[in-house]
């Protein structure tokens, strides 16, 4: 059947020969890409709602096996990424293995990763923004910093400082990657250095009474009315599930192969390179701030109700140190902007490659003439973004991204397994070392973490897919350039 017809490996080459993106990253660049993705609201705000709504101090156990998921993905994108080093990500890989509709369900499932990703970081982004003059004693209106639905006053409102940021990033995106990536680099220095003060400091202020029992045992919490069993090894679990959201991104590495200056050995190294830089981070920052502070004072009812929102800053304002608060404060309020560049960045290049082979309109892989970036799709990106983040209540979105996240990985360890078999003979400048149970321990993982997160996000985001399918039957299928080659 037709819509099982895949992309030759030839067809992605001769892609990739008549490309015009410029070539301008190298692997340090492809790194902080990495980096900059996965380094931001999740690390300053996720931990607080992890140690208390799920492990406890053994919060870190959650980070481990988060980052032991990833892992797997890793290594199955490294080894598709020295093969098809295009932009596209999965759903490139997707095409060249399984075939045309799974490859499109794909796409449209990293919608949820990258598009939603964006909104969600944008209002993030907001929220920081807004402590950040808080800092100051300033203060914008509440009709300017919540949506419509959030707003419990009367007549217009809207998140301005969320549409506003998204705007200016499109603005920086549609220049050029080049200064795209100079401005994520410098970012990506003051988010690193940030997160290395919290564990240095926070490591002088820690209490290793906190750290007692460290897996605690399951007990029943209420929750917004309702009752949730958390700790012990199901919390631990469930954590690893409700903090993915702060590994997102580390594939956005694989959506720039088209402008790396060597793709098939530098994305690679730079996938796993932010990876293992990222979730060793993020160990020893949970490690600190469940030592600084006790895992039960993050209770959104309890004395520190604003810890959950503010975890990192709330604990060096018990430390006494409220002058942290600022360093810590304005590194998420800047750092968040580089994730939002990423993700959007990401988002562009997908649908670029997908507009490319036909199944979405052409308007989306038109380049800029002199900057080379397909400047109408990002344009058009941003200015769907911007509304939504300004206007929308986002609640479940979080977990759609991490559903969106998690389908992709799965789908990439499927492929990467399916093709050595199909093609075992394709030059490979990486190979996944015992790809079998590589692959087979990140299919189990991944689906198991997806079948954890919230069941009205899942709901949202099959809802999401069954739509994507609907799109493809009616136009992808038909304008497909494999279509129009008479290719079955």
């Amino acid at each position: 059947m037709s819509i099982w017809r895949i992309k030759p490996v030839s067809a992605f080459e001769a892609d990739m020969k008549k490309s015009e993106l410029k070539r301008v990253l190298g692997k340090w660049s492809l790194t902080a890409i990495g980096i900059g993705a996965i380094i931001g609201g999740g690390i300053f705000v996720l931990t607080g709602t992890g140690a208390y709504f799920h492990a406890g101090p053994a919060l870190a156990l959650s980070f481990v096996i988060a980052g032991i998921a990833c892992v797997f993905a890793a290594l199955c994108y490294s080894e598709f990424a020295s093969m098809i080093p295009v932009e596209g990500s999965a759903y490139a890989y997707a095409y060249g293995t399984i075939g045309e509709m799974f490859a499109w369900i794909i796409g449209w499932g990293l919608v949820l990763e990258y598009a939603m990703g964006s909104m969600t970081v944008a209002v993030s982004w907001s929220g920081y923004f807004n402590k950040f003059l808080g800092l100051f004693h300033l203060h914008l209106p509440d009709y300017l910093t919540q949506d419509p639905g959030s707003y419990s006053g009367s007549g217009f409102s809207m998140n301005l400082p969320a549409t506003i940021i998204v705007l200016l990033v499109t603005a920086l995106l549609v220049k050029g990657t080049k200064e795209a990536a100079k401005a994520n680099n410098v970012i990506v220095i003051i988010k690193i250095a940030a997160v290395l003060f919290v564990i240095i400091v926070g490591a002088f202020c820690i209490n290793t009474a906190n750290w007692v029992p460290f897996i605690p045992d399951e007990t029943t919490i209420m929750d917004h009315g309702e009752s949730r069993l958390v700790y012990g090894w199901n919390g631990i679990i469930s954590g690893a599930a409700a903090i993915f959201f702060a590994y997102v991104g580390f594939d956005a590495v694989s959506t720039q192969a088209g402008e790396a200056i060597n793709p098939k050995k530098d994305v690679p190294f730079a996938i796993i390179t932010s990876l293992m830089v990222c979730t060793a981070l993020y160990i020893l920052v949970s490690l600190v701030l469940t030592g600084m502070m006790n895992y039960k004072d993050f209770n959104p009812m309890g004395q520190y109700p604003n810890a959950i929102k503010a975890p990192v800053a709330m604990a060096f304002e018990i430390a006494g140190m409220p002058w942290a608060v600022f360093i810590v404060t304005i590194a998420a309020t800047v750092g968040l902007i580089s994730v939002l560049m990423v993700m959007m960045l990401g988002q562009s290049r997908i649908f670029l490659g997908m507009s490319k082979d036909g199944l979405i309109p052409k308007f989306f892989s038109e380049l800029h003439p002199v900057n080379k970036t397909p400047y109408k799709n990002t344009m058009f990106l941003g200015v769907i973004i911007a509304l939504v983040a300004g206007f929308t209540p986002i609640s479940t979105l979080a977990d759609m991204t991490s559903f969106g996240t998690l389908f992709a990985f799965t789908m990439v360890c499927i492929a990467v397994w399916l093709l050595r078999v199909k093609q075992p003979n394709l030059q490979r400048n990486f190979k996944v070392p015992a790809l079998p149970v590589i692959a087979v321990c990140g299919i189990l993982i991944n689906t198991y973490l997806m079948i954890k997160l919230d069941k009205n996000a899942q709901l949202f985001s099959f809802a999401w897919l069954g739509l994507g399918l609907i799109i493809y039957f009616v136009y992808s299928k038909r304008h497909s350039n494999l279509e129009k080659k008479g290719i079955e």
